[in-house]
């Protein structure tokens, strides 16, 4: 048994990995060629209970947390299958929904997104903010007892597929200087509320859309929580955005490092497979090193954040999301590089992930967002911005 897992951990990795082997690469790689989504997937997944088993028991979750979550979201990952959905809907909106919202909204929204028969979207990133959430001109206004929503998102992942979106927006005293983050449920047929699809180089089954919010009216009870405690919720809901894209990471980095190692016992060029080289298999051993480290650091995050710790989840999920993402895109090359020639052929999958590992250095947060986080809240230097 890991040390840093229990038999129960250990039991959930060996059920989803058998899942997730059913499905593989190809599963995803197809639908990403026919447009179409990982609907077998999600549906099995959720059938035993995997989507939710973050989510409370009594709205009918697994009653567990992020650690449990991004073993999942990994060992599909491992599989080659990663659902992308699973980072935004039960792990960033879900979990604001168990911590922050109404009694109606959770009996609302919190069984379907457990049972997998509702998702949801997240829409924080703006094209003009970036990774400076400050920087979010997205206003809502009280409008009698309704709120009235104005502004663009991009980059909102699977939103064609989502019932609503979680909407990061501003009070309008924030225009100010005065940070005061809401966040809103907004359906998706909501008037006023649009998308538009991204032309992405990288091909995945879940799409990238530009939101515009034209004056979208919603009730009173689409806000979520305390109109006053909104940068408290938001940062409920990024740090497990940290810890499963780190698990997205890790997964992909496992996926690709197995295909390689499997490559490397089997290939045979001279006497000897071309494992037996220390130039082929250093590098792979590194590459496997920095996944264990970085998985030790997810872990951890995953811990503090369940424990309640959220800001040493916060230092931790930041370090897990960057550690994760530099192993990731290291494990691909050197796979990729393993397989020679056969590395960037359509039979061996691998290809692919040569743009799709550099997600997890950019999204939801760039390395070097990461590193200023870092540099100021860790070793207490100055900002310079």
């Amino acid at each position: 048994m890991s040390p840093t897992e229990t038999e129960e951990h250990q039991a959930l990795r060996a059920a989803v990995a058998a899942l997730g082997q059913r499905y593989g690469r190809d599963y995803l790689a197809r639908l990403a060629r026919e447009g179409g989504h990982p609907d077998e997937l999600w549906a099995d997944a959720a059938k035993l209970g995997y989507l939710g088993v973050n989510l409370p028991e009594e709205y009918g979750g697994g009653g567990g947390g992020i650690a449990e979550l991004s073993i999942v979201l990994e060992e599909l990952g491992a599989a080659g299958c990663p659902l992308l959905m699973m980072v935004v809907s039960p792990a960033i909106c879900g979990t604001v929904i168990a911590r922050f919202g109404t009694e109606a909204q959770k009996r609302a929204w919190l069984p379907g997104l457990a049972d997998g028969s509702r998702t949801m979207a997240f829409g924080i990133t703006e094209p003009d903010a970036g990774s400076n959430s400050h920087r979010i001109t997205t206003t809502a206004r009280r409008d009698g007892d309704a709120w009235v929503l104005t502004g663009r998102k991009v980059f909102i992942s699977g939103v064609d597929i989502a019932d609503a979106t979680l909407i990061v927006g501003r009070t309008e005293d924030a225009r100010t200087g005065r940070l005061k983050p809401c966040l809103f449920i907004v359906p998706r047929e909501t008037p006023g509320f649009s998308r538009s699809v991204i032309d992405m180089e990288l091909q995945a089954a879940e799409k990238q859309f530009e939101l515009v919010l034209d004056e979208v009216r919603l009730p009173a009870e689409a806000l979520v929580g305390d109109e006053d405690a909104g940068l408290l919720q938001l940062f409920a809901g990024l740090n497990p955005e940290r810890i499963m894209t780190a698990a997205f990471a890790i997964g992909m980095g496992r996926y690709a490092l197995a295909k390689a190692v499997d490559y490397a016992r089997t290939r045979q060029v001279w006497n000897e497979p071309i494992g037996a080289h220390q130039a082929v298999a250093h590098p792979l051993a590194a590459a496997h090193i920095e996944l264990e480290l970085a998985r030790l650091m997810m872990q951890k995050a995953a811990r503090l954040y369940d424990a309640g710790d959220d800001m040493g989840a916060g230092e931790a999920a930041n370090m897990a999301k960057y550690a994760a993402g530099e192993a990731c895109v290291r494990a691909v090359d050197q796979a990729v590089h393993t397989l020679g020639g056969n590395g960037l052929t359509r039979e061996y999958g691998l290809a692919s992930l040569i743009t799709a590992a550099r997600v997890a250095r950019i999204a939801p947060v760039s390395r070097e967002m990461i590193l200023n986080f870092v540099s100021h809240q860790t070793l207490g230097l100055p900002k310079s911005y």
